[in-house]
């Protein structure tokens, strides 16, 4: 019965897993191989630009600050090279546009390197064998638009709609004020290796609004500002492939509220729904007072890939923690490794002291579905294996 059981469960999990999955990379690709394209390129050299192929007048250059303004229906792709240390690129669009970036160093002083204001779909393409590197300014001046309105100005990278990135060159990132890429929508990395690099002085990683997704590629994240999330989304987190490293080194940020403390601590991975993993690999490593390595609000479902998230951090404010969820931790497949120096390795919200209670595999922390080897060392580290 215990066995039946058990299999319900697991095909009822896998099921949800696959109704999950709301981004379509195929369908949404689509479009950006279309062949009506107007193709326009960007080349930076220091203080100015050489435009190409702006056959329809779109761009405007001011030193080496570029703004774009696409008014068709023809899917518009920019091809970034060069360098400048005191320039950026602003686009507006009417529909879904693409960049690709082929040897680009964008470096702006005083805002993002690259700031799109359409709220559809934006494709990043890193090109074949190129290294290519964005970095931020210490301080954001304030920006307006046409209308006399505040253009937002949220990261290095900063997306109104879905990125997509993919490719098969190299990004760098770096995050001096604020978070190292951003989006109000969703992220969904298919390719390339990204590197996401914020100082203790700026925020999170990557920061999204309706979800992050990676498919395939390698994103190593590392931010080191109190509170900051390596990756930080408001809605689903889904990790179905690539090659994941996570590194903060932020402590607690603590405000008092009706004197009352409240403490928020840094994490690997920050998800106020679903989190799954279900291929690939992901490591994180918290070293902060309270750090955790993957902090949720909904379930963690783990299918699949190899998980390691280690923390290291005093419990001094906040309660570190290697995973934690408010509703359920639930294993069906994989490699999953928890560690944690000062606490739980795992937690799903039931606080109490026994050991037996909140660190037992079968009990009330985590639910295996299947047949797995475990190592369980009192409640500081969970090891379990498919």
């Amino acid at each position: 019965m215990k066995r039946i059981f058990a299999y319900v469960l697991l095909t009822l999990f896998m099921a949800a897993c696959a109704s999950d999955d709301k981004y379509s990379w195929d369908e949404d690709f689509a479009d950006k191989t279309a062949t009506d394209t107007i193709r326009i390129g960007l080349a930076y050299n220091g203080a100015t630009v050489l435009v190409t192929g702006d056959d329809y007048g779109f761009v405007n250059v001011e030193g080496a600050d570029v703004t774009v303004h696409s008014g068709t229906n023809k899917f518009l792709q920019l091809t970034l090279s060069g360098s400048t240390a005191d320039g950026s690129l602003l686009i507006y669009s009417w529909r879904k546009l693409g960049i690709v970036l082929d040897n680009v160093t964008i470096v702006n002083p005083d805002g993002p390197a690259i700031n799109n204001q359409c709220g559809k779909a934006f494709y990043v393409t890193l090109a074949d064998g190129t290294t290519n590197t964005l970095t931020d300014g210490e301080a954001y001046s304030n920006a307006l638009d046409a209308n006399g309105d505040t253009i937002d100005q949220k990261a290095t990278l900063f997306s109104e709609g879905q990125v997509y990135f993919d490719g098969t060159g190299s990004l760098t990132v770096n995050g001096k004020a604020k978070n190292g890429i951003a989006s109000d929508d969703y992220v969904v990395i298919n390719g390339g290796t990204i590197t996401v690099k914020v100082e203790s002085t700026g925020s999170n990683g990557i920061k999204v609004n309706d979800g992050f997704t990676i498919i395939d590629g390698i994103l190593n994240v590392s931010v080191a500002a109190d509170g900051a999330r390596g990756i930080r989304s408001e809605a689903r987190t889904t990790i179905s492939g690539g090659q994941t490293t996570i590194i903060t080194s932020g402590g607690c940020v603590v405000e008092t509220i009706d004197g009352v403390e409240d403490a928020s601590s840094a994490a690997g991975i920050k998800s106020d729904s679903l989190f799954t993993m279900t291929a690939g690999t992901l490591t994180i490593t918290s070293s902060g007072d309270g750090g955790k390595g993957i902090n949720c609000a909904d379930s963690v479902k783990f299918s699949g890939g190899t998980l390691e998230a280690i923390t290291t951090g005093t419990n001094d404010k906040g309660k570190p923690k290697a995973v934690k969820s408010d509703v359920a931790i639930i294993l069906s497949g994989g490699s999953f490794t928890a560690k944690c120096e000062y606490s739980w390795a795992c937690d799903n919200g039931y606080e109490a002291d026994e050991d037996e209670s909140n660190a037992s595999i079968a009990s009330k922390m985590v639910t295996i579905l299947g047949e797995a080897q475990y190592k369980l060392l009192k409640k500081k580290e969970m090891i379990v294996k498919f």
